[in-house]
């Protein structure tokens, strides 16, 4: 066999290598776990030497597989707006700030008052103010680079550091409508010298360090491509690659994201777009979800109330469940009460109008989308532990009058993968 393709998914509890074939088909798909992150109130790091170990050791397990001497490009994805500061030879200087690590309240403070509202910079956990935190660190001296978790891996494996991608520094201010670093990061005293720079994800910058290709058995003609995010790469995993496509999470919250041939902001609703290419990926959460489901279900009861369920025959109950008060998208109201009244005397019946409540919010999410610019809904392609729900797929199908699917494939790591194939998105 000839012509691999190696994705990488650097995760929160670990590693995942992918190899796809010229056709997309996987050959083989190893993980190694990590051990989790630091966790002092709202500061959570990780050393980045354990992300690379992790990620020597996945593709050690995929090469007693499948012949790595195929592989022609890989792709890195990391979590969205992790970051830390390397040298000029890519040695850390600083631990890896975590995606979800918050401690940089005073600087996004900085941040809100400066920032355009649709920038994706805003917030304690963005990867600016992460930056900006670790600039007024001891260790920040010395600095050449700041990078994110997937630059640095990628890094690592070309012996070239500094590059990132459209939707690893949409958090750290760069704007992907106008491709540059924009003006106001100057007011913030950014060195811009610091900054990455910034590539379409997919595309190739350098050629494998031979001695990294001759420790793990990878030829040294392999190039290393601009990688993405963990979410992008798990939405491009589905291969949904058309505008109007969308994929929507059930998990405990409700996630939707679609293809768009413009980009959409709306930041009073947390809607933004990550750039794909000449198209956007338009998404946006809401409150609904899972945990509104666990507010009145256990999942061992919603399990033996499925079968009960009659998609067929909609219950006429105007529910909007929430887990407690609050939702942000569709509607943007931060006091907004569950509404899930009145009752019906089945547990059978007020699940089935939990669900079709859900969906009702899911349909509205997608014409708010709509309002806001996106192409019309050709199709919805369901993930999260919900599309497993045949029947909340076909009450979600009425609610939302285009064909529901289950995704195929989910693993960012095989959306990576898909990203070395095409060398860009589809």
């Amino acid at each position: 066999m000839t012509g691999l393709f190696l994705g990488i998914d650097v995760g929160t509890g670990g590693v995942r290598a992918c190899a796809i074939d010229a056709r997309g088909n996987i050959q083989g798909m190893e993980s190694t776990a990590l051990p989790p992150p630091r966790q002092d109130g709202n500061a959570i790091d990780q050393e980045p030497e354990l992300w690379w170990q992790a990620t020597i050791a996945a593709i050690g397990k995929l090469g007693h597989k499948i012949d790595l001497a195929d592989v022609e490009r890989i792709s890195v994805d990391g979590t969205s707006g992790t970051l830390l500061l390397i040298d000029e030879d890519g040695r850390p200087l600083t631990p890896g700030l975590m995606y979800n690590d918050a401690r940089a309240t005073a600087e996004a403070a900085r941040i809100a008052a400066i920032a355009p509202a649709e920038s994706g910079a805003h917030g304690a956990s963005s990867a600016l103010a992460k930056l900006l935190h670790l600039l007024n660190e001891d260790s920040a001296r010395g600095a050449r680079f700041a990078v994110h978790q997937a630059d640095w891996i990628a890094g690592r494996l070309a012996g070239q550091h500094g590059v990132s991608d459209e939707n690893n520094t949409l958090k750290l201010g760069y704007d992907p409508v106008t491709r540059t670093w924009p003006a106001w990061l100057d007011r913030l005293d950014v060195p811009h010298d610091l900054l990455p720079k910034v590539l379409v994800p997919g595309a190739t910058f350098a050629e494998i360090d031979p001695k990294i290709a001759a420790t793990l058995g990878l030829p040294s003609s392999a190039r290393i491509a601009a990688g993405t995010t963990d979410g992008v790469a798990a939405f491009i995993a589905t291969r949904a690659d058309t505008p109007g496509d969308a994929v929507t999470s059930l998990g405990t919250t409700l996630v939707v994201k679609l293809l768009a041939t413009q980009p959409i902001f709306a930041a009073s609703q947390g809607v933004y777009s990550h750039r794909l290419g000449e198209r956007w990926l338009a998404g946006g959460a809401s409150n609904t979800g899972g945990g509104a489901l666990l507010a009145h279900f256990s999942a061992a009861e919603m399990e033996r109330l499925t079968p009960r369920l009659q998609p067929e025959a909609p219950t006429g109950l105007d529910y909007y469940p929430l887990a407690k008060p609050g939702e942000r998208f569709p509607i943007a109201d931060p006091a907004m009460p569950p509404r899930v009244t009145p009752r019906p005397a089945e547990d059978h019946r007020f699940f089935q109008a939990l669900l079709e409540g859900i969906a009702s919010v899911e349909a509205l999410a997608y014409q708010q989308l709509g309002r806001l610019g996106a192409p019309a809904l050709r199709r919805v392609i369901s993930i999260g532990g919900g599309a497993r729900n045949e029947a909340w797929t076909e009450i979600r199908h009425h609610a939302l009058g285009v064909p529901v699917t289950i995704a195929e494939q989910t693993e960012a790591s095989y959306g990576a993968a898909l990203l070395a194939l095409r060398g860009g998105p589809a």
